[in-house]
């Protein structure tokens, strides 16, 4: 059985980091198994936790007047769900449901944001890191509201 530290190497945003640093990461960690349509985050909640996936489907949500719960992005194992705990007021941004049976590493998100107060290093690694993420995420999700409604007469 691998143990977590192990696993973070699986998941695009550790991958590479030192062994010291997967080590400090996964001291704050633990595998969470989610059933289908379990609820992993709950918008505008605290944001005390963030996963990284390492199998199943995770839909990304957030509720539309007259609509109801509307997917804006779909992740998959190797994926990591949630950004919030990085950032005051640390509230999450969208919902989160699981599609189908989803297992994950959870993370307390104090815990890490403590260990990175400590080892600055590691803060600015993560912070980076996830910055690509939120960048990736932003820009799929501007293609996505082009779709949604269209390009805009003479532009």
């Amino acid at each position: 059985m691998q143990e977590i530290d192990e696993l973070l190497e699986d998941i695009d945003v550790f991958r590479g980091l030192s062994d010291e640093h997967l080590d400090l990461i996964a001291g704050c960690a633990l595998n969470r198994v989610f059933a289908d349509g379990d609820r992993l985050l709950t918008e505008n909640e605290q944001a005390n936790t963030f996963f990284a996936i390492r199998h199943g489907t995770v839909a990304l949500e957030t509720y539309v007047p007259q609509r109801g719960a509307v997917t804006i992005e779909t992740l998959h194992g190797g994926d990591v769900l949630g950004w919030s705990w990085l950032f005051a007021p640390y509230r999450t941004m969208f919902d989160a449901r699981a599609l189908g049976v989803v297992r994950t590493i959870a993370f307390d998100g104090a815990c890490l944001r403590r260990k990175c107060d400590e080892d600055p290093k590691l803060g600015y690694v993560l912070m980076g890191r996830f910055a690509e993420v939120m960048v990736e995420r932003l820009q799929a999700t501007r293609l996505r509201l082009l779709d949604v409604y269209g390009q805009v007469p003479g532009r």
